[in-house]
């Protein structure tokens, strides 16, 4: 704003002093201060407002006058309720440094001039943002996009000091301003999602405003324009795919054009959510050729060279053949025929970002295909070797869901249910079919257990599952790979014969003289032998469990 608008405002009650030539002057700011020596305060293009308590006599004047200008000050205006009129030397100081003056008169308050300045220039700040958000988004909507969400919510700290952060229904922080400062920790951001989902399922106004640890946040939606979102007739078939912006103010008492400007922050950011999303679309289609191979039957080889050809997509420079894990997700909704693939889909593209690796870029590893009622997830994970130690590799059923159940189930609502099963890892194509009905099976475990929001993982696949008659020989085949592959690969190589003191082993219900006996081997030599098959395996023989899936395995194979 402009100095001369102050004189303008009959409310004020401003008396001009001196520098009347200077009053095109812009005003960015006000302060209020009684410091002989304000200026570690001052930033330039302040209207500085005092009371003279700092003047002493009148030499106090010419080298106060002197700091304001030296800081890029703009007008000094006096309050009269000190000393009445405001002192000559002052007068001829700011003249001399053609600083304007005005005249406070002591029935106005210093917090009714700084109200007014601070609206005013929040409100021409807001309308400057308003023009560069709008002409961001004119750039990504016609080319590549501008540097993403971050630009704009960089424009909303440095411009009207908002501290906003981009987040996921999950509660993953997607993006953030550098001057918002530190990021909101993990469970900060979880309750947030969980708030927004919960009051988008109530049907609640936009923003909502929510009260967390001492803050008051504002979250807006951040809608889609996609084909899908256009077409839903259903919150429930967006409220778990949408981002939202999350504003740590209190949006109650704000004006609507700063209302409409968040508005047209929320458009901009979902342009890019569309434009990220779109980027999958490779992803999606390798995902849904390689499941449609494996659900028809199609020989090894053709899923083989269907796999080479994602690999390097997915694992880019990647110089051996990954393993694959398979996710399965399904979203249920109680009396309703919404569809729950493309949801699931969603869910699943930002679920499995976090168990990968910190960095959001490696969400390209993942490729996920939906059917009508359910999405499949392609993972890859990098070889390793097959003297590996048996620990565990890749996605876990329990940590998928960890750190977003909270978030999960407020979408969900009292109606929803979402159950993820999760495969074991396998390194060739002739392993796939087994992983996904493997992933597909964990899931329906899933499902028996109560909750909103259930995963299980091959682990929980135990022994006596198989012995169901409706398991898929699939199934069973994954089974005994995934515990007699390591122990053959071993023996192809080192001629060791795991797998004959294995079944010597189990036949001499874990004797060790026995069975030492019966391979002509020395007890410690036996030791060795059993103990390289649980370190390939991850098992321990000394377990009943172990000993039985042992068992089965061998009379399976």
């Amino acid at each position: 704003m402009r100095l001369r608008a102050l004189l303008d405002t009959d409310a004020l009650g401003l008396k001009l002093l001196g520098g009347e030539d200077e009053l095109d002057r812009t005003v960015r700011g006000v302060m209020t201060t009684d410091l002989r020596d304000p200026s570690r305060y001052l930033s330039g293009g302040e209207l500085v407002l005092t009371g003279l308590a700092w003047r002493r006599d009148a030499a106090d004047s010419e080298p106060f006058v002197r700091i304001l200008v030296q800081e890029g000050v703009v007008a000094l205006a006096a309050g009269e309720a000190e000393l009445g009129d405001v002192p000559d030397d002052l007068v001829v100081a700011c003249a001399r440094h053609r600083l304007p003056l005005f005249a406070v008169h002591e029935s106005v308050a210093f917090a009714t001039i700084t109200e007014h300045v601070v609206r005013q220039v929040s409100g021409e700040r807001a309308g400057d943002l308003a023009a560069v958000v709008d002409r961001h988004r004119r750039m990504m909507t016609s080319g590549p996009a501008g540097g993403g969400p971050d630009v704009v919510l960089d424009l909303l700290g440095s411009d009207l000091d908002l501290r906003a952060w981009v987040l996921a229904p999950t509660g993953r922080l997607i993006a953030g301003s550098k001057a918002a400062g530190p990021v909101p920790p993990a469970e900060t951001c979880g309750r947030l999602a969980a708030e927004h989902l919960t009051a988008t399922r109530t049907g609640r106004r936009a923003p909502h405003r929510v009260l967390l640890g001492g803050s008051t946040y504002s979250l807006f939606p951040i809608r889609s324009t996609g084909r899908s979102a256009q077409t839903a007739r259903d919150v429930r078939e967006t409220v778990l795919s949408d981002w939202l912006l999350a504003v740590e103010a209190d949006a109650g008492d704000w004006a609507e054009e700063r209302l409409d400007l968040l508005h047209g922050v929320t458009q901009l950011i979902a342009v890019e959510r569309d434009r990220r999303d779109a980027a999958r679309t490779v992803r999606r289609r390798l995902a849904q050729e390689v499941l449609e191979l494996v659900q028809t039957g199609a020989a090894p080889a053709e899923i083989a060279a269907r796999l080479r050809v994602a690999a390097p997509v997915l694992l880019p420079g990647l110089g051996t053949a990954p393993q694959w894990q398979v996710v399965v997700a399904r979203v249920d909704w109680d009396g309703s025929d919404v569809e729950g693939g493309p949801v699931a889909q969603a869910l699943l593209e930002e679920i499995l970002v976090d168990p990968l690796s910190a960095g959001p870029e490696h969400s390209d590893r993942i490729a996920v295909a939906h059917t009508g009622e359910e999405a499949i997830a392609l993972v890859p994970l990098p070889a390793v070797s097959t003297e590996h130690d048996g620990s565990e590799a890749g996605v876990l059923a329990d940590a998928l869901l960890e750190s977003v159940r909270d978030p999960l189930t407020a979408g969900l609502d009292d109606d929803g249910h979402l159950t993820l099963g999760v495969s074991a890892a396998v390194h060739s194509a002739e392993g796939l079919r087994g992983a996904l009905e493997e992933a597909r099976h964990a899931r329906r475990v899933a499902a028996a257990r109560p909750g909103r929001v259930c995963a299980a993982g091959h682990q929980e696949l135990a022994s006596h599952v198989l012995l169901l008659p409706f398991v898929p020989d699939d199934v069973r085949r994954a089974f005994t790979a995934r515990l007699l592959d390591p122990l053959r690969a071993y023996d192809r190589r080192h001629r060791a014969e795991l797998i004959p003191t294995l079944e010597a082993f189990l036949d001499c219900d874990g004797s060790w003289t026995r069975c030492a006996t019966r391979l002509h081997l020395h007890v410690n030599t036996l030791r060795y032998r059993v103990g390289r098959i649980e370190q390939l395996t991850g098992r321990d023989l000394s377990r009943l469990e172990d000993k039985l899936d042992f068992f089965l395995a061998l009379r399976m194979s």
